[in-house]
């Protein structure tokens, strides 16, 4: 379970194919410790189990086995050595909850629409598959590319986020444009309302 609050970026160094499991190196300036080894840990919203470490002079090298079936679910069947993700520690007791409940589970790949600077804050709208519009709520929350942001608008099967310069400047936001790909996780309360109240 994680927040939606992006602790940083991290770096695609390397994608490698072991038998019909891919691995996926990335560099990244987050401390870890052996003890993370094994723990969920977040990478543009998709829970990835942590495998191994090593530690570089400057940063640590993330190893993660990612299967074919959540290649295709995501948009990390698109990324190429080089690109930025972001990055984010599972929750733990007592941590505090600043964005809302994200399971790391996504259910459809996003595709931005328009990207567009106004003032000192960007308007992104999201395109989504028709079956997943109602899970859409104007001020509820939604999970992209695991960052926990607000709804503030809808339009068919299109959504609008506002982002403010923290969250641009602190996640791989600032690194996509028009036509890119995103992850996209709906709120967990509102799924539940939705496929158990009639």
């Amino acid at each position: 379970m994680f927040t939606g609050i992006i602790e940083g970026t991290v770096n695609l160094k390397k994608i490698s194919k072991n038998k019909n499991n891919f691995s996926y190196i990335f560099s990244c300036k987050l401390p870890v410790k052996k003890k993370d080894i094994g723990t969920s840990i977040s990478i543009n919203g998709v829970c990835l189990t942590l495998v191994k470490f090593s530690k570089k002079k400057r940063n640590n090298d993330l190893y993660f086995d990612i299967s074919p079936e959540t290649l295709k679910i995501t948009n990390l069947i698109n990324s190429k050595v080089g690109d930025f993700f972001n990055i984010e520690k599972s929750l733990k007791f007592g941590d505090e909850i600043a964005g809302h409940f994200v399971q790391g589970h996504v259910d459809d790949i996003g595709k931005i629409k328009s990207f567009i600077k106004i003032k000192n804050s960007w308007q992104i709208w999201i395109q989504i598959k028709s079956k997943f519009k109602k899970f859409l709520i104007t001020k509820g929350s939604v999970s992209v590319n695991g960052i926990s942001l607000t709804i503030n608008n809808i339009k068919n099967n299109m959504f609008r986020v506002d982002i403010i310069p923290h969250t641009f400047n602190k996640t791989n936001l600032n690194k996509l444009k028009k036509n890119s790909t995103v992850n996209i996780e709906y709120d967990l309360l509102i799924k539940f309302l939705k496929q158990n109240v009639k």
